[in-house]
Order: structure tokens, then C-alpha cells, then sequence
């Protein structure tokens, strides 16, 4: 196994154990199931996908309010899935394939019913009073401050206690209360349940909303935002979106960083461990805040400005050519485009942008469609594997699942979000391969046809151009770790960069438009050879079609040209300029090699 900077050459796959595989035919997933679709993951063959790391949403003791983000127990597991046996086999099993175990700490708040919040309310006298947010009301028995709740269902972030008198805060749901990370036992009790899962063997935490654990003491109030007609019923990220230019009291307060780095210090007593922060914030120099000095704070900074970005090539390269003018030396950035809370990628971006439609017939179109969701997808997949940092991926992208239609009586999440979170499609029978019983969520109609057992063999299909990326990327050291450096003279439409380290060379060209386009750039060598297409055509060693470009070998070094599907291709000359079909995407060659980090950048402001 890896050790050392495994954090940033590695891939992380996320897991969601409610959704992944369940081992009792309860409709749950759990821990045992997990550990039994280890061999999927990474077996050590390329038949397996070829992930480095695992990170596991909650599996904690929860009244699942929030689906396990409401924490009732911090250093346990909730029977639903499993047992502390079963997750010191899962740890086990996993890193005998190399693969490490990262888990998710919620450290803002805990469920209503932890035995802390459970002390904290029996009276004002409580030893644990001060382990919560607690306020008076004001002179007319209101809130004591506007803050709102994350989730706009829930309104406000206040609850009013009537046997003490006092309002509670919650960022989210009511029986979510926040903790107090102004009180040192707060911070000390932490450091006890970081210490409790690292003894076990976990390798690091994804920390749930890092951004909010420190707030104005003084709790005042936030600047008023007036919302628009029909922005009434907006969901917590279009909220989020609404006000990411808005100076906020309830969040990002400069005390979180000290807690942050107090969590650092833990984890390097521990050696080769990392943490990666949810931090929500709208603006990439915030978040290059995150990673304190650069070694101090944050290992990794999940960014959520990147997730927001329209299906526009220059909107993309804005974003990332803006966090390396603003990251701090050293820092290293998380690229994804997906996880549990986020509409799926082969939905959000299918033609028109509209979430959340995964209908049958669409799904089929979307197979046929040069400028569709699942096209997109394909070359999401091969952006986020190839730009310079650390990949993470949500379950079930690498089968190109797309949001599922939730009937109503089937509605389970406060805030919309169960269409991303349906069952692991593993094959085309009734549970699809998940379960035995009736799942927790309805399974979506295309798992008869989109799942890993149809897509295993199929050199065409979107699991096969995962395994062959992940495969390609741990063969290259310009993938894993080299330079980056964008070409800003790629024409309207194309993405295009260079990845370098020694004589490895890499172009990366990425098509987001439905229709070919040539790119006869600066510097870039004249011939070279096709690693990799996202096109099926050319997946799993196939040869181009006639009528497709192709690559040679140049003399001592490489190139390779990677591109999106398309059924209908344009004929391009031979040397070509370099080209690239609708949606497609990379290639390697010589030449001077770029410095590590991007020219003096001028931040570009994201659309």
C-alpha cells in the first residue's frame, strides 16, 4: 500500500453503505456488503476499477434524520449496518488490496438524541450546557439572531427549548444541534473520537461542513438578502448559490482554522493520515484558506464552486486555472463532480442542464445523443481523472447511473435528494444486485440495462473507459503528480492542457460542444500516439474508425489525444491539427515541459 503523499496520486471513490450492497436482504446496505464488493473496487487486476481509497458516508448510531449526519453516538455503528467487528473486517479486507479506508466526522453537530445533547438540555445548570449553542430569546420571545437553516424547509435555525427557556442552534434539521466549538471540551471530546477511529485503522476523515464549526460569538444577525419571486422554495444548495456573495456570521469565522489545524496536529501523531474538508463556500479564495500555510490546516479542499460550473469548456478552465493563482505552496486540490448530495452527472448535465430526468426513453436517446448526459459524462470522467490533484468519485458514476424519478410516496429526504442516492445498480435483476428484499429506495428502470454485470465485458461501456483511466492514470506520473498547464489558445468549446513530468508528456483535449473541432495549438509536437478515447469506438484498444483522426509515435516520446463519443465522425487530416470530436477528450508528446505551477495567474472570477 502506498504510503506518504498516497493522498494526492490516489483515486477515492465514494461509498454510500445505506445504497451500496446489502448482505442481510433487509434493503439496507451495510458494512459486510461492502467489504464483500471489495474485489470490484481494486483486486489488483485490471478487470476491477482500480480505486486507491474509499471514503464512507456516515454508518454511525442515528435516528437518520438526516440519513446519518444526525449523530447519536460518535464512536459506534448503527445496526443497520453492522457491527465495530464488522467494520475492523472491512478495514482489514481493504487494506490487504491496498486500498485505504477513509470515514466521514461530523464534528458541527450531533443528533437531538446524543447522550451529550440529551445532559446539555436537562437544565441550565448542566455540566454540558455549554457543549451547545444556547440564547436567550428576545424581549418579544423571537430568536435571537435571523440565521436560517441550511435546509429552507426547516426555516429557521433556532429551536425553542420550553422546559430551560432558551433557543438551541441548528445549522440543519432541528434534531441537529450544533455544538459549541468555542468550549475547549468540545474540541477535547473530538480529539477522543478522531483518536478512537484512527486506532482502529482508518486512514483519514472527510469532515462534514468544516466551513461551519466557528461562528460569530456575539451571534449577530446576517445581512438581509431579499429573494425573488418563486425563490420561496429553492433547495439548500441553490440557497447556498443564492447567498455565496453575502457576508455571513453564521459560518466561516476565522476561529475555524485554529480548530483545523488542531485536527491536523492529531492526525500527523498518527503518521500517514489525511483529512479532506466539505468546506460550502461559493469563492475559490476562500476556500484556498482551508489549507491554511499549506501544510497545516486541511490536507484537501473539496470544491464546490467546481461542481456548480455549467457544461462550458471556459467555465471550467476558469475555475481551475483560479485555484492553482490561489493556492498556497504546497496545497493540493479535490476534484468531483458528484457525491450523495449533488444531482449525478449523466443527469445534470444532459441537454438542456435539467436535473433529475432519468426516464427510460431519455436514457436511451442519451446512447445515441453526440451532445447528451451520458456523452457529457464520459468526458466529466476523463476531466476529472486527468487535471492535477485528487480524484474523488461518487458510486455508480463509473456505470453512467443517472438520477433516479422518486415516486411520492417513495420521498424519504428533507431536502430532494434521493434521486442521487438510489441503490448500487450491479446487475439487471429485480434488486439489481443490491438486495434480496425490498430496497430502501426504489430501483430505477434503466438498472435493467445500466449496470456493472452489462457492462463488465462491453469494451464500448462507461465502466470500461473508467478502469481503463484509472488504469492509465497509475501508469503515468504526469497524471498522478506532474505539472499542469492550460492552453488558453484552444478554440471556444475545447478545454485543453498539458500534464507533464520528465519526458512524459500529456495533451488533454476535452470537446463540450456536439460538433468537431480542430486545434492547431502553440508548441505542441506533430505527431504523437492515441492513449485513450472517450469515445466507445476506441475503447478497450479498438482502432479509430477510418474517418477518425489518428496518433503516432514520436520519436523518444509519446502523445496521446483523449475524446468524447460520437456517432457521426468528420474526416481530419493526417499530420492533423490537433482535433478533437464532439465531446471528446487527451494526448502525450515531447516538447519543454511547462513549470510545475501555472504562469503568474490572474484569478479568473467563476460565471
Amino acid at each position: 500500500m502506498a504510503t506518504g503523499d498516497w493522498w494526492k496520486h490516489g483515486v477515492v471513490y465514494q461509498i454510500y453503505p445505506r445504497s451500496f450492497q446489502d448482505s442481510n436482504g433487509d434493503g439496507i446496505g451495510d458494512l459486510a456488503g461492502i467489504t464483500s464488493r471489495l474485489d470490484y473496487l481494486n483486486d489488483g487486476t485490471p478487470a476491477s476499477l482500480g480505486v486507491d481509497a474509499i471514503w464512507l458516508s456516515p454508518f454511525y448510531p442515528s435516528p437518520m434524520a438526516d440519513f446519518g449526519y444526525d449523530v447519536a453516538d460518535h464512536t459506534d455503528v448503527h445496526p443497520d449496518f453492522g457491527t465495530l467487528a464488522d467494520f475492523d473486517v472491512l478495514v482489514a479486507e481493504a487494506h490487504r488490496r491496498g486500498i485505504r479506508v477513509i470515514v466521514d466526522l461530523v464534528p458541527n453537530h450531533t443528533s437531538d438524541r446524543h447522550r451529550w445533547f440529551l445532559e446539555s438540555r436537562a437544565s441550565r445548570d448542566s455540566p454540558k450546557r455549554d457543549w451547545y449553542v444556547w440564547a436567550d430569546p428576545k424581549p418579544d420571545g423571537s430568536p435571537p439572531n435571523n440565521w436560517m437553516s441550511a435546509f429552507p424547509r426547516a426555516g429557521r435555525a433556532w429551536t425553542f427549548d420550553e422546559a430551560t427557556g432558551q433557543w438551541y442552534l441548528h445549522s440543519f434539521l432541528p434534531e441537529q444541534p450544533d455544538l459549541n466549538w468555542w468550549n475547549p471540551e468540545v474540541r477535547a471530546a473530538m480529539d477522543q473520537v478522531m483518536r478512537f477511529w484512527l486506532e482502529r485503522g482508518v486512514d483519514g476523515f472527510r469532515v462534514d461542513v468544516a466551513h461551519r464549526m466557528a461562528r460569530d460569538p456575539e451571534l449577530r444577525d446576517n445581512p438581509l438578502v431579499e429573494l425573488g419571486e418563486g425563490e420561496e422554495e429553492l433547495s439548500g444548495q441553490a440557497v447556498a448559490m443564492r447567498l455565496a456573495t453575502q457576508e455571513r456570521r453564521d459560518q466561516d469565522w476565522p476561529e475555524v482554522h485554529e480548530i483545523l489545524r488542531r485536527f491536523r496536529r492529531t492526525l500527523e501523531e498518527y503518521g500517514d493520515r489525511m483529512a479532506v474538508g466539505e468546506v460550502y463556500l461559493l469563492d475559490l479564495r476562500a476556500l484556498a484558506g482551508y489549507y491554511g500555510q499549506g501544510a497545516d490546516e486541511l490536507h484537501l479542499v473539496h470544491n464546490f464552486v467546481f461542481v456548480h460550473q455549467p457544461w462550458k469548456a471556459e467555465a471550467f478552465r476558469s475555475v481551475v486555472d483560479g485555484v492553482w493563482s490561489l493556492l498556497p505552496e504546497g496545497a493540493w486540490p479535490a476534484w468531483f463532480l458528484a457525491n450523495h448530495d449533488h444531482s449525478r452527472v449523466a443527469t445534470r448535465y444532459d441537454v438542456g442542464g435539467t436535473p433529475r430526468r432519468a426516464e427510460r426513453d431519455r436514457q436511451k436517446r442519451a446512447e445515441r445523443d453526440n451532445d447528451s448526459g451520458q456523452a457529457r459524462a464520459r468526458v466529466a470522467a476523463m476531466m476529472v481523472l486527468t487535471l492535477r490533484g485528487t480524484p474523488f468519485l461518487y458510486q455508480g458514476e463509473e456505470l453512467g447511473m443517472t438520477d433516479a424519478a422518486i415516486p411520492p410516496d417513495r420521498v424519504i429526504d428533507v431536502d430532494g435528494r434521493d434521486p442521487e442516492r438510489t441503490p448500487m445498480q450491479w446487475d439487471g435483476s429485480p434488486g439489481a444486485g443490491f438486495t434480496t428484499g425490498v430496497p430502501w429506495l426504489p430501483i430505477p428502470e434503466p438498472a435493467r440495462e445500466v449496470n456493472a454485470a452489462a457492462e463488465r465485458d462491453d469494451p464500448r461501456s462507461m465502466l470500461t473507459l473508467y478502469r481503463r483511466l484509472l488504469r492509465f492514470r497509475r501508469g503515468s506520473a504526469a497524471l498522478r503528480l506532474g505539472a499542469y498547464q492550460s492552453l488558453e489558445d484552444a478554440p471556444d468549446g475545447l478545454y485543453a492542457y498539458l500534464r507533464t513530468e520528465g519526458d512524459e508528456r500529456l495533451l488533454v483535449a476535452l470537446n463540450f460542444t456536439g460538433r468537431p473541432l480542430s486545434y492547431a495549438g502553440r508548441d505542441l509536437p506533430r505527431q504523437g500516439r492515441l492513449e485513450l478515447s472517450t469515445d466507445p469506438a476506441g475503447a478497450a484498444g479498438m482502432h479509430p474508425a477510418p474517418s477518425e483522426a489518428r496518433a503516432g509515435s514520436a520519436p523518444g516520446r509519446r502523445v496521446s489525444r483523449r475524446r468524447r463519443p460520437r456517432p457521426r465522425r468528420a474526416a481530419l487530416p493526417w499530420p492533423p491539427p490537433r482535433s478533437s470530436g464532439p465531446g471528446r477528450g487527451a494526448a502525450r508528446g515531447g516538447g519543454r515541459a511547462p513549470s510545475r505551477r501555472p504562469g503568474p495567474g490572474r484569478r479568473r472570477a467563476p460565471p
